[in-house]
Parts: C-alpha cells; structure tokens; sequence
C-alpha cells in the first residue's frame, strides 16, 4: 500500500510540472512589452513593436526525486533565438554545472541530483544568452530562482524528550499535567505537511492530550499515589493534519503522582506493653510506639501527645524527628509499692493538616501504652528530707544535735542501720548512734573557730550494707558571749606639751569574736586603778567607739614622757564579759601648728630631725663606702691570682717565648737575661774544669782554639737537673694518657755554653757527640753574617780530624 501511494505521489508532481511547463510556453507567447533585463535596452522597432527580451517563469523542483534520468526543471529562452542554434546558454551560481545541468543550444535546465528541501529550499542563479561565434552577451545577464517543492517526507519528532511531568494526586478532571511538542521539518507554507496534530496511545484511561497544543491533562479525578505513583503515557504527532497519508511519530511521557495528605496516621497496634525497674532515673526511656502513615515526604510528619492524666504526670513523650516515633520517657519517680502498672493513653497526630481533605475524616489515631513497674531492692530514704541543725557552741560532749530518720521502702522493710562519713568530719566532731539516727556531739564546739559544719550522714539496710543512701546534713554552731570585747589595736597616742584642757587625743573602738543576735552594743570606762588620774578623761560616744582628751594644761616631757591609760571594756552578754586595755600616750614637742616635732622615743626623733635631703646625702655616704670596699677587695683578689700565675709558670713557657733571632752574642740588650736564670743559679766553669780557662790557655792562647772550645758544653758537678728530669717525665705521662692532645714529638735540652759568654746558648747545632759527620764547610759561601760561625766549625772540624790522626 506504501509503494502504491509513493507512485500516486510522483504522477500527482509529474502532472503538476507539466501544467506549469505550458503555462509557461503560453506566457512566452502572450507577453508583449518591455523586456525582463536591465532598463535602456533595446530600443523600439519600427510600427511600435517593442522587442521582447527574456522568457521564462520561476522553476520548481520537486525534492526527494528518485528517478533513474534526470529531472527536467525548465527552459530558458531568449527572442532573439531563431533556432539555427547561433545563441548559447549558460548558467552560473548555486549548483551550476554539478546539480543543475544546462543544454546550450535548447536552454533546457535539469536537476542531475536528489534534493531536500529541509536542507536547502531554494538555489539563486544567474542565465547569459551569447553568442556562439563571438562570445558576447545578447542578452543583459539575468537571475532567476529554482525553488525546492516540498513533499510530505520528514515524521514529526518530539525533540525536548524524554518528559517527565507531575501532578498531585487526587486532582480534578482537566488538570494541566504538563505540555508536549513536536517539530516537523516539512514547510509549513506548502500545504498540510507541517500541521501536526496529537493524540494519545496508550494511557488514555487516566490522561488526555490537546490536539493542537500538546497539552496533557488529567481524564479521571481519582488518581491514588498510594495505589500507583507513575504513569507511562504514549503521545503520538501526526503531520498533514492527520489525514490518511501523514506521517506520524510518538514519544513517552512519564507522569509522576505527587503525595498529598490524604491518609490519617495509624498505630499497628491498639496496645503496647513495657516494663521498667522503679528505680530508673527521670528521663529513662521506657519504649518506642510509631503509627504509619501511607503518604510520604512531610505528610508523614507527626506529633504524640499523653491524652489521659495520669499518663501526664508520670510519663512524657517526645517525637524523634528521624525516625517520627514517639518515645516515651519516665518524668516523675516510680514506686513498685505505691503503684506497680501505669496505662498511659498515646495520641498521634499529622503536623500539617490539608484543609481540602478534612472530610476524609481525623487525621489522628491512640493507643494504649501499658507501663509494668518492677520491684528491686532499694535503699533506705530519709525522711524527712530536712538537712539543717542547730547546737550551741557551749554544748557539752555527747549532746544531742538532731535525729535523722530513713526507712527501707521495700516490702520487706529492713532495718536500718546509720553512720557518718568520715571523709566529711575527719576531725570526728560529731558522733551517730547507728541504730536510733541520733547525732551527738563528739568534741567542744567553737563557733569562732568554725561556724558550720558540714557532714554527710549514710543510711543503710543492716543486712545489706551495698545498699547506701546519703544525705548531707548543715549543722550550725550557735554564739553563747564567751569571748570579752578588746581593743582593736595597740593603741598609741601623742600630746603635745603645750596641749590644752579638752583636746581630743585619741579615738578608741573594740572587736568582739563574738556575734550577738541584737547586735554588739559596748560600754567604755576607765579602769579601777585610773579613777585618779587627773592628766585625761574618757568619753563613750554611744556608737562603740570612745574619745580620750586632755585634761590639765600643758605637759613636760622632763618629768614623765609617757602615760599609761587603762581602758576598761564590757559587752553587753548576756552574760557581760570586760576586759581592760592599755591606751600608750608620748608627750611630744610640737611646733606652733600642733605638729610632732620630737617625741621621747627614738623613732620619733629620727622621723623629727632627719630631712629628706639628710637621709639621701647618709645613703650616698654608705654607697660610697660599699664601692670602696668592692674595689680594695677586687685589686687584692687579682694581685693574688696574678702572683700565682707567676709562680705557676713552667720551664717549658719560658723556652717557647725565646723564639725571635737576635743580633749575635754581642747583641746583649734586646732580652733580659736575668729572666732565664731567674729560676735556677748556674756557676761558672772553672778554668782546670774545662779547658779555655786562664790557667790552660792564658792570654796567648790561640784565638781559633778559644772559638772551638765556645761550643762546648760542660756540665758543672753542683748542678742538679733532676727537676727538669722530673718535670719532663711527668708531662709525658700527662700527654700518653690523655688522647685528646697531640703528642710531643721532642724535648730539646737547653744549657749554658759557660762562663766565657754572657748569653747561654740555646743553638742546637752542637750536640752531645763529639764525633759529629756533618761538613760545615758550606757555611762559608752563606755571606758575612754567617762567616764566624763558619769559622768556628771549620777550625773545629780540623782539629777533630788531627786527633783522629
């Protein structure tokens, strides 16, 4: 049936193409008058004819053309073609010579290629009529339009896929769902191929769809999430309006139900059993009771509540925002022998209510929580729970403070046994009696030491003593008046000694330890052994506090510098309790303002006489004196250490810094020779000793002789080495030991050459041996300087040489 239908197409576009083609040809023949190209062409003819330039109408093109031959589009004609074939034509511009072909001589256009109209719907060229032999154009290049005619051949598509649309449950009939649409490529200027129209497919029982607009809408008003939340729903677009021929295609909707709170809660259960010890503190969660709800998202969103009241008092319940259970907690203390099961009415309700759906009926459901209390062995309990005393401190030992009551509050009602927590009354100030509860006194009580006691009493079962209740207990320590008023300080006071009848001394008040009910109240007289003084007087001022003043003129400090003034004190008890004071008074010099200039006593004198100016001029003085000091003391510490430094010095250091090269033996003030024979006194070689004396050689000796015997070194029989020798050794046990030093590669001896120099040598040219191998003949080309020293050896060398022979 396709095929028969694709070959009515095709004759249908053939037919319209041939009626075109003679419309054209009749065009050609029937227009008269200017022609299409350009204005100014050709000019008029003779009789007023005017000469007709190019023929032809718009071509078309039918797409999709699959024919094996090629498409005839048109022909194109010029009036001056005669038909001896003297006029070529040609096209140029879009898909000249590869899409649309031209025969030269005819005019005639075909389309060699298959073309889409969606892809391209028209192609601009341009036509030129020359002539054959010249090439020249006879007729002004003209362009023209090759219009792609279009076929039905593109389906509508659903480009915006895959849709996914919502819509509350229980929604009216007609309610907007969501809107599709489909896009068909086909031109939508050229009859029916691009009007689509919808329908639905599948999915028509719950929704319909718009045909124009693509809208779908709901069919029925009783959409239930909790029976089926999604649809799948098949909308098919059809082109040519959906008539017979149109292509069509389809896409798949899906259509989410959304919840809304239509289902009341609903508790699984109408009754709940829980069971929990008495002794659970409050706050102890007994249970969890949940009701379901079939909704979703916060349509399930609930409160419980306790309707009865007596569930109210002893339970509470709260709602776990997680879970959306209600969790049932102990609010008050459970008593097994008061009451051993509790019911408690458990109401649960949604927290957002939809007013649409009120008629549905409540939105609340109850159930019943039965709570079992259990027995367990609990311990003793103090009653009643008072927790404050009272004893005067006078008490004596053992009296009774206050009893303590506690009881076993079990069935069984064991006896009770207490006593007192020692690591609250370590000092043991107060005793219990364990079996009556009676608290005693245990030392003697002093308010004023401590005013309150704090202990804690324990109460527990006389067969179990794991079962412990404690209490703490306040006892306060009443005052009795057993501590008598005294003076607050050591009073002291000064008068001048031209002081007048009445002048105001010294102001006196008392303390008291003790703390009266009423409030101190003290009395102030002067004592017994001063009721006849006639120097001062004594005023109470009535507000615990007392007033001496003067009461003779004048005092002389020659005569008596200080009076003693008893002051005696009572309190006001009961019972009254006194003692006597002692107010110290200093006659004292005074200037003519009433200032203290000088008193008897030594601190009043150096506060009197020393001036500022005084006092820092003696710290000077005493500053001075301590740098003195520190600096005598730091000379002689480094006088000290500086002697020990000297006598410390070694042989050793002394060699070390004789190392600079002098002027020769003559050269006798450039070192101090006394420094090298500081330590030790050498004596002089004798002549009959040595050699080279005056007995042996006299003042004719040969001079070459005396410098041989220079070198010569001989040791005197009174010198005594061995503390060189002793010192030597020791440092080298020193420097064996200790591998943290460098060795001592040598030890070179130093000595005296004798008594015919003034410098002792420290050459070490001459050696112990006197067979010495070496030629010093070569000294003798080093220069002048050393030319004596050649000398010395050469004359030595010979004369070693004549005693060997």
């Amino acid at each position: 049936m396709a095929k028969g239908l694709r070959g009515f197409l095709w004759t249908m576009l053939l037919l319209f193409c041939a009626i075109q083609e003679l419309g054209s040809w009749a065009m050609h023949t029937a227009v008269e008058g200017p022609g299409l190209g350009e204005p100014g062409d050709p000019a008029l003819l003779a009789g007023g004819r005017v000469k007709r330039g190019w023929v032809w109408n718009q071509f078309f093109v039918v797409e999709e053309y699959t024919g094996t031959e090629p498409l005839y589009v048109g022909k194109i004609h010029s009036d001056s073609d005669e038909g001896d074939g003297s006029i070529k034509y040609t096209i140029s511009g879009e898909g000249a010579g590869t899409i649309f072909l031209i025969d030269e001589i005819t005019g005639d256009i075909h389309a060699t290629e298959r073309l889409d109209r969606e892809q391209k719907t028209f192609y601009t060229l341009r036509a030129q009529a020359r002539d054959r032999q010249t090439d020249q154009l006879l007729e002004p290049e003209s362009e023209f339009i090759i219009k792609v005619q279009d076929i039905n051949d593109s389906e509508p598509r659903f480009l915006e896929g895959p849709y996914i649309g919502s819509v509350a449950e229980l929604s009216p009939i007609g309610t907007s769902v969501m809107q599709v649409m489909a896009s068909d490529a086909d031109d939508p200027t050229y009859g029916s191929s691009a009007r689509v129209v919808y329908s639905v497919l599948e999915g028509e029982q719950h929704f319909t769809v718009d045909s124009k607009t693509g809208v779908i809408r709901t069919a029925v008003a009783d959409l239930d999430r909790e029976t089926q939340d999604r649809y799948e729903v098949v909308i098919r677009a059809t082109d040519m309006a959906g008539q017979l021929g149109g292509l069509s295609g389809s896409t798949t909707v899906t259509i989410v139900v959304t919840d809304v709170n239509d289902n009341p809660p609903r508790f699984p259960q109408k009754m709940y059993q829980f069971s929990i010890v008495e002794t659970a503190p409050v706050g102890t969660a007994i249970g969890r009771v949940k009701a379901e709800d079939s909704d979703v998202g916060e349509n399930t969103d609930m409160t419980y509540q306790v309707k009865d009241e007596e569930g109210v008092e002893m339970f509470k319940v709260t709602t776990d925002s997680n879970t959306q259970e209600a969790v049932i907690t102990v609010e008050k203390p459970l008593d097994y022998e008061s009451k051993k099961v509790h019911t408690v009415v458990v109401e649960a309700l949604n927290k957002f209510v939809d007013p649409r759906f009120v008629d549905l009926g409540t939105f609340r459901d109850q159930t019943i929580v039965r709570v079992s209390v259990l027995d367990v062995d609990e311990p003793p309990e103090f009653r009643p729970p008072s927790n404050l005393m009272e004893v005067q401190e006078d008490a004596h030992v053992g009296s009774v403070v206050g009893v303590v009551t506690a009881l076993d509050p079990d069935t069984a009602n064991h006896p009770v046994r207490y006593a007192i927590d020692r690591s609250t009354d370590a000092e043991r100030i107060f005793d219990i009696d364990a079996k009556t509860g009676a608290i005693v006194t245990g030392k003697v009580l002093d308010r004023e030491t401590a005013g309150w006691h704090n202990i804690t009493v324990l109460a527990m079962e006389a067969d179990n003593h794991s079962q412990v209740s404690r209490a703490s207990l306040r006892i306060r320590i009443l005052d009795v008046n057993d501590n008598p008023p005294e003076l607050a300080t050591p009073y002291e006071a000064a008068v001048c000694e031209d002081a007048k009848p009445g002048q105001l001394i010294q102001t006196i008040s008392v303390v008291d330890r003790d703390e009266p009910q009423s409030g101190h109240r003290f009395y102030f007289t002067l004592a017994p052994e001063a009721t006849n003084n006639h120097h001062f007087s004594l005023l109470d001022i009535q507000d615990n506090t007392a007033a001496v003043h003067t009461q003779r003129v004048g005092f002389n400090r020659q005569e008596q510098d200080v009076y003693l003034l008893p002051i005696l004190v009572v309190d006001s008890g009961p019972p009254a309790l006194s003692s006597t004071g002692t107010l110290t008074i200093r006659v004292c010099g005074c200037d003519s303002n009433g200032a203290i200039q000088s008193c008897n006593s030594t601190a009043y004198v150096v506060s009197a006489t020393l001036s500022p100016g005084a006092l820092i001029a003696l710290l000077v003085c005493v500053l001075i004196l301590v740098v003195l000091v520190l600096l005598i003391l730091t000379l002689k510490r480094h006088h000290k250490s500086h002697l020990t430094s000297e006598d410390d010095e070694d042989m050793r250091d002394n060699v070390i810094k004789y190392n600079d090269e002098g002027g020769g033996e003559q050269d006798t003030e450039a070192y101090d020779m006394s420094a090298l024979r500081s330590l030790y006194d050498f004596s002089e070689i004798k002549a009959g000793d040595g050699g080279g004396g005056p007995g042996e050689g006299g003042p004719g000796r040969n001079p070459a002789s005396e410098l041989h015997a220079l070198p010569q070194w001989v040791q005197s029989p009174d010198l005594d080495f061995s503390v060189f020798r002793d010192y030597i050794c020791r440092k080298v046990e020193q420097a064996d030991e200790d591998l943290s030093v460098p060795p001592y590669d040598s030890f070179q001896t130093y000595a005296f050459e004798g008594s015919d120099s003034p410098v002792p040598s420290l050459s070490s040219i001459n050696t112990w041996s006197s067979g010495s191998e070496q030629d010093f003949s070569y000294l003798g080309g080093w220069g002048p300087r050393f030319r004596q020293l050649a000398a010395l050896y050469a004359g030595r060398r010979g004369e070693e040489d004549g005693e060997e022979s």
